[in-house]
């Protein structure tokens, strides 16, 4: 998949630190098929690049906002 020209977007939040994940969202604006989410290491732009589906995307965003990582900190 040719990233070249993906938007990827961070978190205002994230300041200008380095240690923040980009998320991009490639695909038909408004249709489930072909779209996909995508993610990556802000200090690795040219590393490994996460594609989620939009309703695995769903689930993890549910997830986060439920609490269900909290655990992990």
């Amino acid at each position: 998949m040719d990233l070249s020209r993906v938007t990827w977007r961070k978190s205002r939040r994230s300041g200008n630190g380095s240690n923040c994940v980009e998320v991009a969202v490639v695909g038909p604006a408004k249709a489930d098929v072909g779209r996909l989410f995508l993610i990556r290491d802000s200090k690795d732009p040219e590393g490994a690049v996460l594609a989620f589906a939009p309703a695995e995307w769903g689930a993890f965003v549910s997830g986060i906002k439920s609490g269900e990582f909290d655990h992990l900190n």
